[in-house]
């Protein structure tokens, strides 16, 4: 039985997810992990509700979409006054560039925790191959550049380091393609596309050397800086396809098929490694069903429907994933809609930007952050550590719930620009006679009466008629 119900106001958006060249779809199956230290962590995890994603590599040097115009699949996106030996031999020279000289990741880490950010998951190496941190495996890397005798060149140490002492959970980002490597893209054959550019039947040895060098890099990953907490795995075309994926894939797009021949790093070799060196950590092995994918990542999109499984979704806080200039930002009354829909639906929110070049946060993170923070620090409640609740939506209206199932939320939404009106309606979701009903962000409750399933509130009349700039209005 529920002990009280408590309410607040937000004002809204009208919520938009873009459209993107490479999306990964989310499974459409989950596997619920077995070891206890797992699901224990997974626990924990699910209470966090709010994370951010920090995509930095040579990609930013030029403020390019990440990786992916070194893909012959997406030609349109990269200089085509250039051959496409020449493209890639530029792209890469970026390394003797990327000098982030105003690196100070206390700062970044300090704006997350302010904006309610409870985890982190960092690129430690994308698509492209460059590493983010010091690998033995090759050169290219981040600590054998113009950047490489820089106190703090090995940025993922320092990252780490920094997002822990804010309290936050660790994740690193890897890619299992590597579009540098010479045991992935072999340059004795032709550049396809997003997909290894052998046959891995054909030519297994070569395979294998790739296998080791995941395996490894994925290794001092896990072993040269601290607690990790989760291991996120991007690419999952690189997988052994289920019987028909794989002629399915190649009637559906031209783009991101699988090829004939398995692309299977060894996922088990991986995660007994991962977990041998961080018992109890997630293995998030996006969008590949089974054992190593511990919770569900769908991408710039919101499942229709609230799911019982843990899921995350991704979504960028600008145009692309990392660093940007002209761009559309949104508000930070569209991340609390999000937030809030999210969480109702029974998932986390990993909203995604990239810092600069020179190793700042661009500036225009700073107004929708301190927005979402401000709000949070106030209703949070609502937010962190809940859980899902049967009836979650009406209207504009969400609804979570405590752990322990004693105490109910409900997150009314407000569409931006119109101003607070006399009473908030919602259906379902009633109270128990004689209960009451309280505002968050102030602990006063509010009056409220039932007619028929229907709950009316009465605003607080300080409140009524007026607007807000953003979403720190709550109640």
């Amino acid at each position: 039985m529920l002990k009280k119900l408590v309410l607040f106001i937000i004002l809204s958006l009208p919520a938009f997810i873009q459209a993107q060249v490479d999306v990964h779809n989310a499974s459409s199956e989950y596997e619920y992990p077995t070891d206890p230290l797992v699901r224990e962590k997974l626990d924990k995890w699910q209470d966090l509700k709010f994370g951010v994603i920090l995509h930095w590599g040579l990609y930013s040097q030029n403020a390019m979409n990440e990786s992916w115009p070194l893909v012959n699949e997406l030609w349109k996106r990269r200089d085509t006054t250039k051959t496409y030996e020449e493209y890639k031999k530029w792209y890469w020279d970026q390394s003797k560039k990327f000098n982030p000289v105003k690196f100070n990741p206390e700062k970044w880490a300090e704006i997350s925790k302010d904006a309610g950010m409870k985890y982190l998951v960092f690129t430690t190496k994308h698509h492209e191959g460059f590493s983010m941190f010091d690998t033995k495996e090759n050169d290219f890397k981040i600590t054998n550049g113009p950047f490489a005798n820089n106190p703090k060149a090995d940025v993922t140490k320092y990252i780490f380091e920094a997002y822990r002492k804010q309290g936050m959970m660790i994740g690193a980002y890897f890619s299992k393609p590597d579009w540098h490597s010479e045991c992935f893209w072999w340059p004795r054959f032709a550049t396809v596309n997003r997909n290894v550019n052998y046959n891995t039947i054909e030519f297994p040895k070569q395979w294998q050397k790739f296998k080791d060098f995941t395996y490894n890099q994925i290794g001092e990953v896990l072993s040269n800086y601290g607690k990790v907490d989760i291991l996120w795995l991007d690419g999952g075309w690189i997988r052994n396809p289920q019987p028909g994926e794989m002629e399915k894939a190649y009637v559906q797009s031209n783009k991101s098929y699988y090829p004939p021949y398995p692309q299977d790093v060894d996922m088990s070799r991986i995660a007994k490694m991962a977990r041998e060196k961080q018992p109890g950590i997630l293995v998030v092995d996006r969008t590949v069903h089974g054992p190593y994918e511990n919770y569900r990542t769908p991408e710039l999109t919101i499942p229709k429907e609230q799911l019982k499984d843990p899921w995350e979704t991704c979504l960028t806080l600008a145009k692309g994933w990392g660093y940007t200039k002209k761009t559309p930002i949104k508000s930070g009354t569209w991340i609390v809609q999000t937030l809030v829909e999210v969480v109702a639906k029974g998932g986390n929110l990993l909203l995604g930007f990239g810092p600069t070049p020179e190793g700042e946060f661009p500036e225009y993170v700073n107004k929708p952050l301190q927005e979402i923070g401000d709000w949070l620090k106030l209703n949070g409640e609502a937010i962190y550590g809940t859980r899902i609740t049967e009836n979650y939506n009406s209207g504009s209206t969400w609804f979570t719930q405590s752990k322990d199932s004693k105490t109910k939320y409900a997150i009314c939404c407000i569409k931006e620009g119109t101003t607070i009106p006399v009473t908030i309606q919602w259906k379902g979701n009633v109270p128990v006679k004689g209960k009451k009903i309280k505002l968050i962000s102030s602990g006063k409750n509010v009056n409220w009466k039932q007619e028929g399933d229907t709950i009316i509130v009465e605003v607080p009349k300080e409140l009524i008629g007026k607007q807000t700039a953003a979403l720190a209005f709550a109640f």
